[in-house]
């Protein structure tokens, strides 16, 4: 760490995912972090028990998957903590108690702690504390050992000279002066009052509902489309249905550069973009393009011409507004071609706004599932759309390397194409912002076969995603048609899985996909690869890494021109799932 010692300004800081070895590193020298992430690496030894003292501002811990041992530091409990990840190491002795009523996450399992749960944890579920044999009380249910409680004293009576005249005098002074300073203290407070009420009702007067007037007439010259048959979005994601948009949000101009976001103002996050008012926005041209899991999204077309989209998120509380604007400028920092950035983005405590730039072909979902256009999808394109997905998540897996999943909503209606059918992906990198249960629910990535059977994503749970999405592109199916969510029963895997078994690799393909003459050896390469990434055992499900080298080497044409495609069929049938045996596979 002493290459970072000058760096005392550092907010977060991210080792995770290494082989480093050795004991807990010295960051005393950073006091201003609020992040630390040091998890899945082989870091052993005691942690001092000062070694947090100077972080007042921590925030979130991960230390899990190491080997650290003895007490878990007292200094560990910073009055800002809101998530702390210790499981899988082999901690003893008591935990120490946490009163913070901002910690959101705890998780301790797989220690070797021992005593009772302290009150301050006892609110969270007993998985977090699993593993650990020695622990007592709630909400573990192990009872703890009764302790003897000794009698204390009885309080001597008190003395007869208190009650002295003299004392009952000084008594009565005391009394009187608290009186006349509760009723002063009383007064001010009541006369402040009155004073902000005024300005309160001045400020009204003047300059009062800029955004909340404007917003409502501006709604309501809002179109709505028409649902498509399938429920996509056409525009920015999500499904059709919530037809009537209501925005109550006011505006001020954005400077270059962004700002500190207060209520109801717009903050740009993006350098070199032209920037403009919520208020343009509220005015503009507006049409419905779909409400999904998140909420709805509406096409804003500017006086200038510029099409923009703006999507509501009304359930994104799981961090607050300080957390929030980190993680949106981290979010800001990304940049590749096959990501939409976000533009701008609005902050208010119960909705979220998100600009972002309009793509003219819609989503991959509208265009297989919802629409006419789908002569346009032909093999060549399908390849191309399935090579920029995977190197956009590719990139995600490689910036954000401390989440579990850094897609977690991969699908087809958030994968959207621009106007040379060139993927972007959307919707991405929102679990850190959200709260675990509506995530739970509406994440794609929590629908993968682990999450059905421990409740929590894998770094593999965005590949099983993956590898949906290219069944979904080759067959044309719609995995929600098949999908159990993680239960026993039938997904789209499991589907090609039979028909695959059957020798009837012909019949998976979409056979609205033209094009495909001689390329057909390419094609069962590409479905081999989208079943390895579905594997339902995550240690046998392909690494992205190996996914991606995989569908960069795919061309169009078979090597050789007009190649039986009976061989690669049976190779398909016989390899399976996409194990070793699918990685050995020549491409």
């Amino acid at each position: 760490m002493a290459p970072l010692a000058a760096l005392r300004g550092l907010r977060a800081l991210s080792i995770a995912n290494n082989n480093l070895t050795g004991p807990f590193p010295d960051v005393s020298m950073l006091p201003a972090l609020k992040m630390l992430y040091m998890s899945r690496n082989k870091l052993a030894g005691g942690i001092p028990p000062a070694a947090f003292a100077h972080m007042r501002g921590l925030r979130k811990l991960f230390l899990s998957d190491n080997a650290f041992t003895g007490p878990i530091p007292t200094s560990i409990t910073s009055p800002k903590l809101l998530v702390l990840q210790l499981s899988k190491n082999r901690f003893d002795g008591p935990l120490p108690d946490f009163n913070q009523k901002e910690l959101r996450l705890v998780d301790v399992s797989d220690n070797n702690l021992s005593g009772p749960i302290p009150p301050g944890l006892r609110r969270f579920d007993a998985k977090s504390f699993q593993g650990n044999k020695n622990l007592c009380g709630p909400p573990v249910g192990a009872p703890c050992p009764e302790v003897p409680i000794l009698a204390s004293p009885s309080p001597s009576p008190p003395s007869s000279s208190w009650w002295s005249p003299r004392s009952l005098k000084i008594l009565m002074i005391i009394a009187l002066v608290v009186v006349v300073v509760g009723a002063l203290l009383a007064f001010a407070g009541a006369l402040t009052a009155m004073l902000a009420r005024r300005r309160e009702a001045t400020t009204e007067t003047q300059g009062g509902g800029v955004g909340g007037a404007a917003a409502n007439a501006d709604a309501a010259r809002m179109k709505a489309t028409p649902n498509p048959a399938v429920t996509v979005a056409h525009g920015g994601g999500g499904g059709g249905g919530e037809q009537q948009p209501h925005v109550t949000v006011s505006a001020v101009p954005a400077k270059r550069g962004g700002r500190r976001d207060d209520h109801g103002r717009l903050v740009f996050i993006q350098e070199g973009r032209e920037r403009f008012e919520l208020e343009d926005l509220l005015r503009a041209s507006a049409e419905v393009l779909g409400s999904g899991n998140f909420g709805a999204s509406y096409k804003a077309t500017l006086v200038e011409g510029q099409s923009m989209v703006v999507k509501r998120f009304k359930e994104m509380n799981g961090v607050g507004r300080q957390d929030f604007n980190e993680h949106m400028r981290r979010l800001g920092r990304l940049v590749h071609p096959n990501l939409l950035p976000v533009v701008a983005y609005l902050y208010k405590k119960d909705e979220k706004l998100f600009v972002t730039e309009y793509m003219v072909n819609g989503s991959l979902a509208h265009l297989l599932h919802g629409g006419s256009s789908m002569a346009a999808l032909d093999w060549p394109r399908r390849l191309k759309i399935i090579k920029g997905v995977t190197r956009g998540l590719a990139h995600l897996y490689d910036e954000l390397p401390m989440l579990t999943v850094p897609h977690g909503h991969l699908k087809s209606s958030n994968v959207l194409l621009d106007a040379a059918f060139e993927p972007i992906l959307s919707d991405y990198a929102l679990v850190p912002v959200m709260t675990p249960r509506h995530a739970a629910q509406v994440m794609v990535a929590y629908k993968s076969p682990e999450c059905g059977e421990t409740g929590r994503p894998s770094k593999k749970s965005d590949v099983w995603s993956l590898g949906i999405l290219i069944l979904e592109v080759l067959t044309g199916k719609f995995p929600a048609n098949y999908h159990r969510q993680g239960r026993t029963g039938t997904d789209l895997a499991g589907w090609v899985h039979s028909v695959v078994r059957e020798e009837w690799t012909g019949e998976v393909f979409d056979q609205e996909m033209r094009g495909a003459r001689g390329g057909e050896g390419e094609m069962v390469k590409l479905l081999k690869v989208g079943l390895g990434c579905c594997e339902s055992d995550v240690d046998k499900r392909w690494d992205l890494r190996d996914a991606l080298a995989r569908i960069e080497e795919l061309r169009e044409r078979d090597a050789g021109a007009g190649a039986d495609d009976s061989s690669a069929t049976s190779s398909v049938a016989s390899g399976g799932g996409g194990g070793e045996a699918s990685r050995s596979h020549s491409s």
